[in-house]
């Protein structure tokens, strides 16, 4: 049968329309997520994790280190008043745990080690004395405070209870000193309770002491 070339160069030309139409949408679409990616903050802590989107940078010790973006369902005023409080106890628990095993304690306290402590004053009494201490400072000041944080726009910042007997003041930088160091007590109580039991030696809680 002859060949009918008008026809055939008809469908040529309409299967390279085709081909080519829906091409220019794709390569838009392409263009247009990578400009997005590309200006979209980066996290200081985590540099190949997207900026957490409540970590503006406003609060002090914030560097954006939220992998998990716990930040997205725990208000910000409540997660840092906990870091402060734990903070604050690692700060004082770091330095009373190591001043026992190096001999300090004071009078009439049981001459024994950090470690063994805890069990020695639940079975003499005084840990229920300390509990109740503790229990009476979380419920008078602890959960009002949590309250406020979370009901009053105006409420003080985390962690402040008009407690500054030496008179640092609340500046920034001395916010910044006080989150740098209480994370690292955190850290560091950790690890000296666990060498502590792992080697059941007092400071500087190594094997072989």
């Amino acid at each position: 049968a002859p060949i009918n070339y008008p026809m055939v160069a008809m469908m040529l030309l309409t299967a390279q329309a085709a081909a080519f139409a829906p091409e220019l949408p794709v390569v838009a679409s392409r263009t247009a997520v990578r400009s997005s990616l590309s200006m979209q903050a980066k996290s200081k802590a985590v540099p190949f994790l997207d900026a957490p989107a409540a970590l503006d940078g406003s609060m002090a010790g914030d560097v954006g280190f939220d992998p998990l973006l716990l930040s997205n369902i725990i208000p910000l005023k409540w997660a840092r008043e906990a870091e402060l409080k734990h903070a604050r106890v690692c700060m004082l628990a770091t330095l009373g745990w190591v001043a026992v095993d190096l001999g300090l304690t004071v009078p009439e306290a049981p001459k024994v080690s950090s470690l063994a402590a805890h069990d020695v004053t639940v079975e003499t009494g005084p840990m229920f004395f300390l509990l109740l201490v503790i229990s009476a400072i979380e419920i008078v000041g602890g959960i009002p405070k949590m309250f406020q944080l979370l009901n009053d726009e105006d409420a003080a910042a985390p962690g402040d209870y008009k407690f500054d007997p030496i008179g640092f003041g609340g500046s920034m930088d001395f916010q910044e000193k006080e989150l740098a160091n209480g994370r690292l007590a955190m850290m560091a109580f950790s690890g000296i309770v666990t060498q502590a039991a792992l080697t059941g030696n007092g400071f500087p809680y190594l094997y072989g002491n």
